[in-house]
């Protein structure tokens, strides 16, 4: 089966696309580098350099390659980025991801798994996980932005029978997530503490969050190329751990004697985010594997090589 992934040389594609070669599948990458690196992109896989956003290019490509799957993982994820510049994140992700359905459909792409958000498509939780259909309340234009395309697959899939999975994920975090930029509180925190540097929590650390491991959210994708179709399915761990807890375990597997420095609290941040995978667990048979100790371990030991 030949696979095309957008976004391939980031942190969560290039894990993807490993694990597809080591099923017996091809995979083709399609990603700018613009947040995405060349040394992630594993051998075996065809590499393109091309912007979703180039219509011409991305259509030129489908046609040349013929992928039997596509998982549309490429986007703009910097959250206070999209608030800041609305149009940037829609062009991308909206009309970029408009791009990426055309050519499905005029090159006969049997199905799409694509890379929604569960924290920001959901908002602010409460005291119950919510599930796949439980009232999205995004918040930022990256999450309305998300939560769009959502709904223009379905109607990709209603008018011209377009396959797909959508995955609503949680925090992804795990060897090759980017220490540099704005997304990824487990990378950020990991390089400052292998520096011996001392980390910054913004606001008091209690805000929760969802963390999955990127491996479990690899096993999802290999698992959706032969089922879920035309579901919506949340890949998180359906618990909530707070950022001190985080730094409380990183603290003590790192061995470092850095305290924390809390700064003033980001304006429209949320406080709990954490989702059902009931759904995941019955129509997939996925379940995460990894703990977050275990995972921060991994990830620990993934950073300490490269350095």
């Amino acid at each position: 089966m030949k696979v095309l992934i957008t976004g391939g040389a980031g942190f969560i594609g290039s894990n993807i696309s490993d694990s597809l070669i080591a099923n017996g599948h091809k995979s083709v990458i399609i990603d700018n580098l613009s947040s995405g690196k060349k040394e992630n992109i594993n051998k075996k896989a065809k590499f393109y350099k091309a912007d979703i956003i180039d219509e011409k290019k991305i259509k030129a490509i489908f046609k040349k390659e013929k992928p039997d799957i596509v998982i549309h993982n490429a986007a703009q994820i910097d959250v206070r980025k999209s608030v800041s510049d609305p149009k940037y994140d829609a062009n991308i992700n909206i009309l970029g991801s408009i791009n990426i359905l055309d050519a499905c459909v005029e090159n006969k792409v049997k199905k799409i798994l694509f890379a929604s958000s569960g924290g920001t498509i959901y908002g602010e939780c409460g005291s119950k996980a919510p599930d796949e259909n439980s009232f999205p309340n995004p918040l930022s234009p990256y999450g309305i932005a998300k939560h769009s395309v959502e709904f223009y697959i379905k109607f990709y899939g209603i008018i011209h029978g377009l396959k797909y999975t959508i995955f609503r994920y949680g925090n992804v975090y795990g060897p090759r997530q980017d220490p540099k930029g704005e997304a990824g509180v487990i990378a950020i925190f990991t390089a400052k503490m292998l520096n011996n540097e001392a980390v910054m929590v913004f606001g008091d650390g209690k805000q929760m969050r969802d963390y999955v491991y990127v491996k479990d959210v690899v096993n999802a994708n290999i698992a959706a190329l032969k089922k879920a179709d035309n579901q919506i399915i949340n890949i998180a761990t359906n618990k909530a751990v707070s950022i001190n807890d985080i730094v409380k375990i990183m603290s003590r597997l790192s061995k470092t004697d850095k305290k924390a420095v809390y700064k003033p609290k980001r304006t429209g941040e949320l406080f709990k985010s954490f989702m059902s995978i009931k759904k995941a667990e019955k129509i997939l048979n996925w379940y995460p594997k990894m703990n977050i100790e275990e995972g921060i371990k991994k990830t620990l030991e993934y950073f300490k090589g490269l350095k």
